[in-house]
């Protein structure tokens, strides 16, 4: 039986360029966040850059769009670092830093344990989500699935 981990991306759009004073607060708390998830339990791995963090991807055409990559044992495990440790701080502050996105931008979905997703994948499950809605196939934490085989590659349609 093949084991599956928990891929998730979301985005998070600046209100200025990440070297305003607006963003210090943010910036300065990165790394411990880092760290924090790092050694939470259920980590697997995170997207970087050989600064630590990927506030320097700019995967999207909008500069000011943030994005973070992470894989995870379990969705229960990536909701405890979310709402259970110190991240939830700078999260219960994220409009001091971010404009509100009115579409879904955050998206989860299954991987073969030992695979890592590539922003390219994950671009398209978020797209897929957007336009389909929580399925097996791309989903978030307000409607999870169960993982599945079938689900790890995107429908062609």
């Amino acid at each position: 039986m093949k084991e599956f981990h928990l891929a998730q991306l979301n985005l998070a759009k600046m209100t200025v360029d990440i070297d305003d004073p607006v963003m210090k607060d943010f910036v300065d708390n990165l790394d411990k966040v880092n760290r924090i998830a790092d050694n939470s339990a259920g980590f697997v791995w995170r997207l970087q850059t050989e600064e630590g963090d990927a506030t320097g991807l700019r995967v999207f055409t909008d500069r000011l769009m943030l994005v973070n990559m992470s894989v995870w044992k379990s969705i229960e495990e990536l909701k405890n670092f979310v709402y259970q440790s110190f991240h939830v701080e700078i999260l219960k502050r994220k409009k001091e830093w971010f404009e509100k996105i009115d579409r879904m931008y955050q998206v989860l979905w299954w991987v073969q344990a030992g695979t890592l997703p590539d922003i390219d994948e994950a671009r398209a499950r978020l797209h897929y989500l957007q336009q389909h809605g929580e399925s097996e196939v791309a989903f978030s934490f307000r409607q999870s699935f169960p993982p599945s085989e079938y689900h790890l590659r995107l429908p062609t349609r």
